[in-house]
């Protein structure tokens, strides 16, 4: 099948990532890589590597392509890793992330986009990703501990369930503060201690849940 979208993600990648210090190199191979307009959909089509994020309905959306470069790169993704992903959403993180790692383990709450992602993964030929439909606050403890844990939504904190499924030596990145309002937060462990650090400002939507927003 012909790549229309080749050029696009090239200038994408040089001209939002790179000049804007996105260095990892198997980031960029990915990001040059993964159809982004297959999961931004039919009606995003057209602006689907524009530098902004994209509504793809259900009060949802895929991230703009900066953030979703700067949040994997601060994850440190290794080809061993087993990735849990909080919020599917559109699978564009998903799908980014498992061109890096050695699995990817994706909880969505929505079952429609959950549907919609599965659908997407397997039209772009991606079969090390795994996806489950629960309130992601609670992790999927079933098949803890991970390596790296990513948030693709905003909490008040990380939940302590990501935390605990965390193994040693992990990362977990989440966008973390109030409503409206986020710094990209990552919490690692290391030798039993927990280190945190605060990145980029951002704005995610809500991370509903048990142990995040009520609504």
């Amino acid at each position: 099948m012909v790549d229309n979208y080749v050029d696009l993600r090239e200038e994408m990648v040089n001209v939002q990532l790179i000049r804007r210090g996105i260095a990892d190199a198997g980031v960029l191979r990915a990001m040059r890589h993964v159809p982004r307009h297959i999961f931004a959909g039919p009606s995003n089509r057209d602006s689907a590597y524009a530098d902004m994020a994209l509504d793809i309905g259900m009060h949802q959306t895929i991230s703009q392509p900066y953030m979703v470069a700067v949040m994997t790169e601060l994850l440190e993704p290794s080809m061993t890793d087993r990735v849990l992903e909080i919020g599917t959403g559109s699978g564009y993180q998903a799908a980014v992330l498992s061109e890096i790692v050695l699995k990817v383990y994706t909880v969505e709450r929505i079952e429609s986009l959950s549907e919609q992602a599965q659908k997407k993964f397997a039209e772009a030929g991606y079969n090390n990703i795994c996806v489950k439909v629960a309130d992601g606050t609670l992790g999927w403890p079933t098949e803890a501990p991970f390596d790296k844990i990513i948030v693709t939504a905003a909490a008040p904190d990380i939940p302590a369930p990501l935390i605990e499924q965390l193994g040693p030596e992990g990362i977990i990145v989440a966008p973390v503060g109030q409503r409206h309002s986020q710094q990209l937060l990552k919490l690692v462990k290391r030798g039993g201690v927990i280190e945190k650090s605060y990145h980029v400002p951002c704005v995610f939507v809500p991370l509903l849940g048990r142990l995040g927003w009520d609504s």
